[in-house]
């Protein structure tokens, strides 16, 4: 087996978590999972396994190196690729595979986002380890999620067949499939064809390098020229980077590259994944008390409250009286009060505070 070596996906703003996400210290770095262990960190943990700390790449932006550094210490400093601007997953996994083709020319690459939670890690660690052996064969390989409802706020996969040549298993990815309305999302759960698109993709380095050449020359150019500047030295390649990263296309991994591509697989995994994206998905995956609250380690007073979300400071008392189903996070500086079920609009206020010209709370 080649090397694996692991892509971290962590340069995202996490907006959906305001006010206790912020362009400084956004989702990935709070403890959404456990309570305890920030996002990223325990996605490190998690694919040890598969990629060692110096096999483990995380790619974010330049203004987060330092948090990032804290969360991870046991990543080496130079496996943390600093973007100078976001330009989406395309350009972000192209770079990183490039680096990674320096190394270990043969290797094989996992890409996953830095921001999800799995309650099953065996689980996903063996369907990674089957999607690696797949690449072997050439295919792009993607985890696809066995739904567990109709979800409307998800991408799907439509599987087909096994994938030929491929462990036992693994199914020909048919077609990608955009976020369904209600109707088509029930369709979908039910017919036993259908998979969450999670955005977690394995594959030979040599293999998304020549897709990236076929469907995004542009992007390929580009990290050729890292490479050539990166055979001067470090310094080189990071003038060049930030010279030439902010005119890539902003363009997803899926679009850019993996709707174009012939020969995609997928492996089926129930893990317990979620994309932990909104305050909603926090309940749900907190420790509730006997009224189904999420009190995050408050100090707190629930009389007559069912159902709640609540963060605040150490040392800050809060009281619930006869409400439900409400999200409360205090942050010192910001206070959001919201029912759970419109949990996906807090970037109404995200963008009205941007509009107001807030920036000291964004």
């Amino acid at each position: 087996m080649s090397e694996i070596y692991t892509v971290i996906m962590a340069g995202g703003s996490g907006t959906r978590f305001w006010p206790s996400s912020r362009r400084r210290k956004p989702k990935q770095f709070l403890p959404l999972g456990d309570g305890i262990t920030p996002l990223l960190t325990a996605t490190v943990r998690r694919v040890a396994p598969l990629s060692s700390p110096d096999h483990v790449l995380i790619v974010t932006r330049s203004d987060l190196a330092e948090a990032t550094h804290e969360a991870c210490p046991e990543v080496p400093p130079g496996n943390i690729l600093l973007e100078p601007v976001g330009r989406n997953t395309a350009p972000c996994v192209a770079w990183a595979t490039a680096v990674i083709r320096r190394r270990s020319p043969d290797a094989v690459v996992v890409v996953l986002a830095a921001d999800a939670h799995i309650s099953d890690e065996p689980a996903f660690v063996a369907a990674l380890r089957v999607a690696a052996a797949a690449a072997t064969t050439g295919a792009i390989v993607t985890l696809g999620i066995t739904p567990t409802r109709p979800e409307t706020g998800y991408g799907y996969l439509h599987v087909g067949e096994n994938f030929a040549g491929a462990p036992e298993g693994v199914r020909v990815v048919q077609a990608f499939v955009e976020k369904p309305d209600a109707a088509r999302a029930e369709q979908y759960f039910r017919d036993g064809q259908h998979l969450w698109n999670a955005g977690i993709f394995v594959f030979r380095a040599d293999v998304m390098a020549r897709a990236v050449r076929l469907h995004l020359p542009g992007v390929a150019d580009a990290t050729a020229a890292f490479d050539r500047a990166a055979e001067v030295g470090t310094v080189e390649e990071v003038h060049e980077v930030n010279a030439r990263y902010p005119g890539l296309p902003n363009v997803s991994l899926d679009y850019g590259v993996m709707e174009n591509e012939h020969a995609v697989a997928v492996v089926p995994v129930d893990c317990g994944w979620s994309d932990v994206g909104s305050w909603q998905a926090a309940w749900e995956l907190g420790l509730k008390d006997g009224a189904g609250n999420v009190l995050a380690g408050v100090e707190a007073t629930v009389v007559d409250a069912r159902g709640n979300v609540v963060v605040a400071p150490a040392g800050k008392v809060v009281a619930l009286v006869g409400v439900s189903d409400l999200v409360v996070v205090d942050t010192g500086d910001a206070l959001l009060v919201m029912s759970r079920d419109r949990a996906q609009d807090v970037k109404k206020a995200v963008d009205a505070l941007t509009e107001a010209q807030r920036h000291e709370v964004l």
